[in-house]
Parts: structure tokens; sequence; C-alpha cells
């Protein structure tokens, strides 16, 4: 049993915020923690060189107040970036790219990584060769994490992707022991949140905070959705939850309105 109280706000932010201004402005707003994501590769390499620039962002985001304390790995295109693909070529340069990412993630203090297990869409028939692909894949890259110093989640996810249900994320957990978990307020279409943060238990070490209406993901503000914020909280405490409360937001939301509600959520 953890507190919520322990927390910290946290948000994920696009590379085009690893900038001196906004940087200050996430700190003045009381978020200290952040996750540098981008779904697509280009971002990390062309604008941010990350590979080799890794270490002057994180000091340049500390110099400001604020920690990188994770990075979400590209998966798009998909056609280029699925750990389940059938093209063992598109695997390996999905293994070759992610380990350049972890390595200078690692090299920069960064101790987090979050990655999607699959692109999409998957026909049921072809679910169980694409959970065994990608898990091969998964395992390869938490390999890879751990060299680096950083640990993997794999992030549940909705629609046809893998890890749209807890059976299937205990899938990979039960193969890597290593592996933990990113939990996603918005991405579970078929099953209950509650259920499957109690299913998954201690392995979620970090979360990605939003709200939905149960038929696709949103992103939305917290309390704009129908998520019960009441039980999913209360369920991250009874499994021992002792991670960030990291939003994960559609653009159009202020700095000072996450932190109000975080502090309604969480206070």
């Amino acid at each position: 049993m953890t507190s919520r109280k322990t927390w910290p706000l946290a948000l994920s932010v696009r590379p085009e915020a690893m900038k001196a201004e906004t940087l200050s402005a996430l700190a003045a707003a009381g978020i200290r923690e952040l996750e540098l994501s981008s779904g697509a590769a280009a971002p990390f390499f062309d604008e941010l060189d990350f590979p080799h620039k890794a270490r002057a962002i994180a000091a340049l985001a500390d110099s400001c107040g604020v920690t990188i304390s994770s990075v979400h790995l590209p998966f798009a295109p998909f056609s280029e970036i699925d750990p389940a693909d059938r093209d063992a070529a598109v695997r390996e340069h999905a293994v070759r790219l992610q380990t350049e990412l972890l390595d200078a993630a690692g090299d920069a203090g960064i101790r987090l990584a979050v990655i999607h297990p699959s692109g999409e869409p998957y026909r049921e028939e072809e679910r169980a060769e694409r959970l065994a692909l990608a898990a091969d894949t998964v395992a390869r890259l938490t390999d890879a994490a751990g060299g680096a110093g950083v640990t993997l989640c794999l992030e549940n996810l909705p629609r046809t992707c893998l890890c749209r249900t807890s059976d299937e994320m205990l899938y990979f957990l039960s193969r890597i022991p290593a592996l933990r978990v990113v939990f996603d307020t918005n991405h579970s279409l078929t099953e209950d949140n509650v259920h499957y943060i109690r299913a998954v238990g201690d392995r979620i070490v970090t979360l990605h905070v939003s709200d939905y209406d149960f038929i696709d993901e949103k992103h939305w503000l917290p309390l704009e959705g129908k998520n019960d914020w009441g039980a999913i909280v209360s369920a991250l405490e009874e499994v021992g939850y002792a991670g960030r409360f990291l939003y994960e937001l559609k653009p159009g939301h202020t700095y000072a309105q996450i932190a109000e509600n975080y502090k309604k959520l969480l206070g």
C-alpha cells in the first residue's frame, strides 16, 4: 500500500519543449518531472540529435528546475517501427533504432523508457503470432535497456494493438522478468481500468494519465471523461504504485490547469 501524496506531478512533452523558456515555465507551474516523447523517430534524431546530445538536453532541463525522468520511444510509422512485424528486417530496424536511444538515455541519467508492444491493425487470428514476435523483440530491448541502466516499460494499448487486455500484458511479463509497465488510463476499451491495474499489480512503475469516453482514446484532461478517478487512484495505492502522476494530454491545456487538476485528483 502506498500513498498518492508521494506521486510527483509530471508531464509528457514533445521535443519542441526542450527550450529554457518552456522548461522554466513547467517548473514554475510545479511540474518538475518530464517524459520526452515523440511518436516518430525524426524529432529524436533530426531535431534534437538525441543520440549525441542527450546529456546536454538533460542538463538544460536540470538547470531550469525540471528532470527528464523518462523517454517515450518512437513507434511510427508502423511500417518501419513495429516490434510485432512479420518482417524480421523491420523488427531488426526497431531494435537498432530503439537501442541507440536507450543507450543515449542511460548515458544522460534517464532511468525509464516507454515502448509500445505493437502497431495495428491486427486480425484476431494473427494475435498469437504477433504476441510471440513482439515478446521476442521486447525481450531483446529489455536486455539492451538494462545494459544502459534503463528500465523498459511496456504500454497497454487500445483497439487491435497488443496489450489491450491485462492477459496480454501478463503474457509479456511472464516471459520477461525485468520488464515493467506504463499504465495508460485512456487505452482500456474492453477491460475495466481498475481490473487491469489489479491484475498487473506492482509491475506498474509509471503512468500516462488522461480521460476518455470508453469508446476510443481521447487524451482529455481528467474529469472531462468517464473514468472513475477515485477508484483508479485507490487501486494504484492498493498495488503499491510509487511512481509519477504523469499526464499525457492532447494540446490545449495550460500548465496551470494541469497542476490544478492534479491537486483535485490527489489532494
